[in-house]
């Protein structure tokens, strides 16, 4: 486990935040559960029936005695729940019937209410979930947070490289969920980022790179005025931390070659966030990093939700589930 890793853990045990961990039926969140009872990282919430969740833990020879369990069917404020989601879609066609039915047979959205509610800090799901699942319950119930109207993803890459980035840590944005990002998403997905490298990477002073394959007009092309647009979107907003773009991967991370291709950029080659013009540049680029480069890659951790909900891969690990867990009560916090 990296250091970085460590220390997340570390805060999460010192907050003892509780975090919905929704997926029951899966066997990998019961013994991440029982993982993160064990070493106190977060407080665990179940989601479903106690006989089955108890009886699934046995048989994997696990223990989740300490975790709160709760059954949507048997759940004491599911009427306070159903009036609230019925509030938030009635001018989607929601109806009460429609929400009540939702609520008791979707733990997705029973989890998301409970963050909601503030019943609990976080959630962390999408091992037994395709990813539009995950983000459908979220958007519908948590929403996104006030100033923003983009839900992305970002990546910590924890690199070999101390020259690169913060002593070697990168964050990626977006690898996840946006295939083709608009001007005003891709500036919302740098505001994301840099918000992200504050809190969990300790980054303190995010210098974010919008990526091309052209630096300051050496190419023209319609994806090239999208990250153009992006950059004037940014300086309208009067963000709090240095930027540049549009730049290519060497002008954003080098400095000499920065010196060359953009010599009046704010980044000066010492990017620690890189925000790709599209998904598949993104995905592409964390997992050259992460195969080739042996760099460690945290994510995709969702971002731009008012509260913290997490998707995980479906091909995830236990130790995946426990960390993204921790990540989530820290995120909580800020």
């Amino acid at each position: 486990m990296s250091s970085l890793m460590e220390q997340i853990k570390s805060k999460a045990k010192d907050l003892r935040k509780k975090v919905v961990l929704p997926e029951t039926e899966d066997t990998r969140v019961i013994e991440a559960a029982a993982q993160l009872i064990k070493e106190g990282t977060v407080k665990v919430v179940l989601v479903g029936a106690a006989d089955e969740i108890k009886a699934s833990a046995e048989k994997l020879g696990v223990c989740v005695e300490g975790a709160e369990i709760l059954n949507p069917k048997e759940y004491a404020q599911m009427d306070d729940f159903v009036q609230e989601l019925f509030k938030l879609r009635e001018k989607k066609g929601m109806t009460l019937e429609k929400a009540k039915k939702i609520l008791e047979h979707d733990n997705l959205y029973f989890g998301a209410m409970l963050v909601r509610k503030g019943y609990a800090a976080g959630m962390v799901a999408g091992s037994n979930s395709p990813t539009a699942d995950v983000l459908r319950a979220a958007i519908h119930v948590v929403g996104t947070k006030p100033g923003l109207k983009t839900v992305s993803s970002s990546m910590i890459m924890i690199t070999n490289t101390p020259e690169y980035g913060e002593n070697g840590v990168l964050i990626f944005g977006d690898c996840g969920v946006i295939p083709k990002p608009t001007s005003e998403q891709l500036a919302d997905i740098a505001i994301s980022s840099a918000e992200k490298a504050r809190s969990l990477v300790d980054i303190k002073e995010p210098k974010v790179a919008m990526l091309s394959f052209s630096t300051y007009g050496s190419a023209s092309s319609e994806d090239v005025t999208r990250v153009q647009e992006a950059v004037e979107i940014l300086k309208s907003r009067n963000v709090d931390f240095k930027f540049g773009g549009e730049l290519q991967f060497d002008a954003a991370v080098v400095p000499e070659v920065s010196r060359k291709k953009a010599p009046n950029s704010e980044v000066k080659g010492e990017a620690n966030i890189l925000i790709f013009p599209d998904l598949g540049a993104g995905n592409i680029g964390y997992k050259i990093a992460q195969r080739l480069a042996k760099a460690e890659a945290l994510g995709p951790l969702i971002q731009g939700l008012a509260k913290p909900i997490h998707d995980l891969s479906r091909g995830c690990s236990v130790q995946d589930i426990v960390n993204v867990a921790a990540i989530t009560a820290v995120e909580s916090e800020l």
